[in-house]
């Protein structure tokens, strides 16, 4: 029996200090998780059993599409890291051994199933495969926050294709999205699935699945049909009011002026009638000079990925030597190639107002194609009131609970995995990678449905089905049907944690829903007299009752009603 008395379940009235989020707050209390370092967190055992039931329902959908459970170490030789390249990753822990040998602490594994792959993979008919396993992770996150949503240890599935090409990549690809749906949908939480970086991981196309809440990280752009992260959504940006056209480009004194807005000001003009100036140097040394409308920012996502390499901003020094005067730059005579964000609309019937490359001065009445050369690129952050379709977007914060990889050849080819097709000859093998997270899973559902009085699961996420609650010591009638009742939930089928502790009524209810169960059923003597069980619905807190006779059965059928 699951005896509330006994079980390790050490709940708080206050949350930690420093927890923000809900979820952060709530799984303290609730008695879930435990803080051992920044970063590090101890599941207890009623944070243990939603995770792992999480788990279970992702390893069933796995195993569905055809996925073979393995077990990889987190622990690895540093060679496979930096023959990929990915052993300079900063989020990377990197240790020696007793012999001096170089190791790393995993963050995923896909240097180490690719080895196994290519060691045993040789035909093509050793292909397709999915293989995945659930294994902790270390990252070493600079910014460690909101409980579990960010650590610097968590256990993720991570699954793992590996096809004879790109259509037998796409097949498995759809494999994952169909089964992730089902998994968020098994979940209990809202969700969405939103185009997305493919960031460290390499390859050519991913997406994200995404728990909308407030303490979430990433800021999803939505619209009717449209679902990207904002790291690459793209959209039409909201028209702006121009300048009148000029026969040429003509010197204004700004002194000191060197923000968007002081200009703006000064010379009457909306702030996306300036264009902004953003120098930058590639990794092979060349400058290059990106421009934006006044009223946007540069995505640096967009831009690394519009430019095809890693970047930084340019110093002050660089900028003074090849342009001009921080604050003052500007495309017109510049002796740099020239990317023009798709927002800055030449021809459009006006004229843009830029930095004059000279101290305290703009330049008014610039036309890009006809005062300078540029590339077209797509390098802004959208913002809500951007459009898609003709529809308005709309910017949510959410959670990444799951995301999926197009890897293609990315780690078959610097680790040798290969394969010998129908003709005898040897080709790449192309990979997916599909990563779920169980903790941020809990979190999301916490995040979404909790209210003033604590968590409400989704019915097959919960530590427990069902919370009996019994208003009587032992030896009473009250308590003899608790008992029974205890025994006939467990055998329909109802995990169910008892309360019988020796506590009043306004602690047992209060920790219940703090707990979040579910379902909440109350015997006391009221229930003798009525013959009839009090239960509570713990989403929306409404009360019903069932007969005492056939309750176990009664209580399973609403149960299975539940979201």
């Amino acid at each position: 029996m699951t005896l509330l008395s006994t079980y390790f379940l050490p709940t708080e009235r206050e949350p930690p200090a420093d927890a923000e989020a809900i979820s952060h707050k709530l799984m303290v209390r609730a008695g879930l998780i435990r803080q051992v370092g920044s970063g590090l967190w101890s599941w207890l055992p009623a944070g243990w059993r939603t995770h792992q039931r999480i788990v279970e329902i992702v390893r069933q959908e796995m195993n569905a599409i055809g996925g073979q459970e393995l077990l990889m170490p987190v622990l690895h030789p540093a060679e496979p890291w930096r023959r990929t390249g990915r052993y300079g990753i900063d989020e990377l822990f990197k240790l020696s051994d007793r012999r001096g040998a170089d190791m790393v602490l995993a963050m995923t594994h896909e240097e180490i199933i690719t080895g196994h792959v290519a060691a045993a993979v040789k035909s093509y008919r050793d292909l397709p495969l999915i293989l995945y396993h659930f294994q902790v992770k270390e990252r070493d996150e600079p910014r460690p926050r909101a409980g579990v949503l960010r650590t610097r240890e968590f256990i993720m599935k991570d699954a793992y294709t590996f096809d004879r090409d790109a259509d037998g990549l796409d097949v498995r690809y759809d494999l994952h999205a169909a089964a992730y749906a089902r998994i968020c949908d098994r979940c209990g939480f809202e969700w969405y699935r939103v185009k997305a970086d493919v960031g460290m991981m390499g390859g050519h196309g991913a997406d994200e699945y995404m728990a909308p809440c407030a303490a979430g990280e990433n800021d999803v752009a939505l619209a009717p049909g449209y679902a990207a992260n904002v790291e690459v959504a793209s959209a039409e940006a909201q028209p702006v009011v121009l300048p009148p056209p000029s026969a040429s480009p003509e010197l204004v004194q700004t002194p000191g002026m060197t923000t968007i807005d002081a200009v703006a000001d000064a010379l009457g003009v909306p702030a996306g009638a300036l264009l902004k100036a953003f120098p930058v140097v590639l990794e092979d040394g060349e400058m290059k000079l990106v421009m934006v409308r006044g009223d946007h920012r540069v995505n640096e996502i967009k831009l690394r990925n519009a430019l095809g390499q890693p970047f930084r901003p340019a110093r002050p020094d660089e900028v003074s030597e090849r342009l001009g005067p921080p604050g003052f730059i500007g495309p017109v005579a510049a002796q740099l190639p020239i990317l023009l964000d798709r927002a800055i609309k030449p021809g459009a019937g006006g004229s843009y107002i830029t930095g004059a490359n000279q101290p305290d001065a703009h330049l008014r009445g610039v036309q890009p194609g006809r005062d300078f050369v540029y590339e077209t690129v797509d390098v802004r952050s959208v913002v809500a009131g951007d459009t898609v379709n003709g529809s308005a977007i709309r910017i949510e914060s959410a959670i990444e609970v799951g995301n999926i990889f197009k890897l293609g050849t990315r780690y078959s080819e610097p680790l040798g995995a290969t394969y010998l097709d129908e003709t005898g000859k040897s080709r790449l093998i192309w990979m997916g990678s599909y990563g779920f997270g169980p903790a941020r899973a809990a979190a999301a559902a916490v995040e979404q449905y909790a209210d003033e009085h604590g968590i409400s699961w989704p019915r097959r996420i919960a530590p427990f089905d069902v919370e009996l609650v019994v208003l009587g010591k032992p030896g009473t009638p009250e308590r003899e049907l608790a008992d029974g009742l205890y025994r006939e939930l467990e055998l329909v089928g109802l995990q169910t944690l008892y309360d019988e502790r020796d506590a009043g009524p306004g602690e047992k209810f209060a920790d219940a829903e703090l707990l979040g169960c579910p379902l909440r059923l109350t015997i006391g003597r009221r229930t003798l007299a009525a013959e009839a069980i009090e239960v509570q619905i713990r989403r929306g807190r409404e009360s019903r009752s069932v007969p005492v006779q056939g309750a176990a059965a009664a209580v399973a059928e609403l149960w299975r009603e539940l979201p």
